[in-house]
């Protein structure tokens, strides 16, 4: 036997599972998407190792950075094989973390990793980032792509952003002047956002690694109380708040976004000043039909489903009483939840029926 019959075959980084000429062709598809996005501040977009975005004139500019992902919402939509309103999401959901400051998005970068993803199903996920930047006037201007084999199972993803935004010194939110008797208002969310999946997928038993096609086929059921079906209704883009906020942030004096661990109660209190504490009236708005599905399929006691899930509010947002009128003049959706009242103990936050 020769050497050569006992010697393994030639090993390649493309037979490892990273396709080098594949990352190649796919920086140039979505090369056109990111550009799509570019403010005029932008110097150097997709293709270099870093970003360049030019600081325009202000007078004390605070730069505002925010990352987060998508959560384990990703599962839904590789589930359903839809990849473009979870871009929309990741961006959509960072703009509104720095908006609760009054900051105004300048550029975003984007994070994917995977084993197996397609170059047409990463495509998806940028198309989805630069409509929301186009929309939300924030040039994408670089990211990673990492196909990482071995640590991603097949089909699995990580989907991750990070935002940078500007804001005048002196018009920073950062609720210092929130007093007492201030009013809450809110505005609704389009859904469960991108939090508290873990939990609906297990109600539901989607993206629970059971039979994908049994797992698809519940995502397909309409359920009598919505009018999509349950894919559709998980699946609802995270909404961005900025366009109705932009024009008021000079009568904000605090915003919560209402995101993350400890849905409203939890985040409301982050906004808050030492001392004081907040109202929320549940009897306000109308929980959506979605939240009540999940309760009711998942037998989840109510007061879980408050500490997990946003219940239909999106932003919160603290308001001298005398400019309400104006304000809902402006924004006819947002609604009076609750006011701002001395703390009692260490409760910073009551949410309750007639508050």
């Amino acid at each position: 036997m020769t050497r050569s019959e006992t010697e393994p075959p030639p090993l390649t980084y493309a037979a490892a599972g990273v396709d080098d000429e594949a990352a190649r062709r796919f920086v140039e598809r979505i090369r056109p998407l990111a550009r799509s996005t570019h403010r005029p501040e932008v110097l150097a977009g997709v293709g270099p190792f870093a970003g360049l975005f030019r600081l325009g004139a202000y007078r004390e500019p605070v730069l505002v950075a925010s990352t987060d992902s998508v959560g384990t919402k990703v599962k839904i939509a590789a589930l359903m094989g839809r990849y473009d309103t979870i871009g929309i999401d990741l961006v959509n959901q960072s703009v509104n973390d720095i908006l609760t400051v009054g900051a105004e998005p300048l550029f975003f970068l984007d994070y994917i990793a995977s084993a197996t993803l397609s170059e047409d199903e990463k495509a998806a996920l940028v198309a989805g980032v630069a409509s929301a930047c186009r929309e939300a006037g924030c040039a994408l201007i670089g990211g990673e792509t990492a196909t990482m084999p071995d640590l991603y199972a097949p089909g699995d993803f990580d989907f991750v952003g990070f935002i940078v935004g500007v804001v005048e010194r002196d018009a920073i939110i950062d609720g210092s002047r929130i007093r007492e008797g201030d009013a809450l208002l809110a505005l609704p969310s389009s859904g469960l956002h991108t939090n508290g999946y873990s939990l609906a997928r297990r109600v539901f038993s989607v993206g629970v690694g059971g039979d994908p096609a049994a797992e698809r086929a519940r995502l397909e059921r309409v359920y009598p109380e919505l009018s999509v079906s349950l894919g559709e209704a998980l699946l609802m883009p995270h909404r961005s708040y900025l366009r109705e906020l932009r024009p008021l942030f000079s009568h904000l004096k605090g915003i919560a976004h209402i995101t993350g661990g400890g849905a409203i109660e939890g985040n409301v209190a982050r906004m808050l000043p030492e001392g004081l504490a907040a109202r929320i009236d549940r009897s306000a708005w109308e929980v959506p039909a979605i939240f009540r599905l999940i309760q009711r399929e998942g037998n989840v006691p109510e007061e879980e489903m408050w500490r997990t899930f946003n219940m239909g509010l999106g932003l919160v947002f603290a308001v001298d009483p005398a400019d309400v009128a104006a304000l809902r003049s402006s924004v006819p959706e947002a609604l009076v939840v609750g006011e701002v009242v001395r703390a009692e103990g260490q409760e910073r936050v009551r949410v309750e029926y007639g508050a």
